[in-house]
């Protein structure tokens, strides 16, 4: 499994950084996409929390359509995580959802497991909507911890 607790934990920090992150039960609307400073002090954060705990992580920040805005890697990254983390954050941003929602769906089975057929639905935690003044301008996708760590 890749990341679960710590890539949550990342996510956060980068986008505590600059920005007001909530989830409710409401998916919320898209606003203005994030911009390249925006993203830029996400990651930053980012890293800073992954160095202070010496995880080797990807982190992708995307717009509100799923395109890539920045992206960073930390040394000694396993290289799917470059991937994976993409794939997070598209997930994020499209669906207005963080990615641990499509996650316990998956988990419950049954017609949960309609979620599959979702195109770019990451099922794996990591992948956080990126929320300032109750709009989503982007998502954040982080990989590269394993949830035992």
């Amino acid at each position: 499994m890749y990341m679960h607790r710590h890539a949550a934990r990342i996510a956060l920090a980068a986008l505590f950084a600059f920005a007001s992150f909530g989830v409710s039960a409401q998916v919320p609307s898209y606003g203005t996409s994030i911009n390249l400073e925006q993203a830029k002090k996400a990651i930053a954060a980012g890293q800073a929390e992954a160095r202070k705990n010496n995880w080797p992580v990807a982190i992708a920040i995307l717009d509100t359509s799923g395109n890539l805005v920045a992206y960073e890697k930390l040394d000694d990254t396993q290289t799917a995580s470059i991937q994976v983390a993409i794939d997070k954050g598209v997930s994020a941003a499209i669906y207005r959802r963080p990615t641990k929602v499509f996650e316990d769906i998956m988990a419950k089975g049954g017609a949960g497991l309609r979620v599959m057929n979702l195109r770019n639905a990451s099922v794996v935690e990591g992948g956080l909507p990126i929320i300032v003044g109750g709009k989503v301008i982007g998502g954040i996708g982080v990989s590269g911890v394993n949830a035992d760590q």
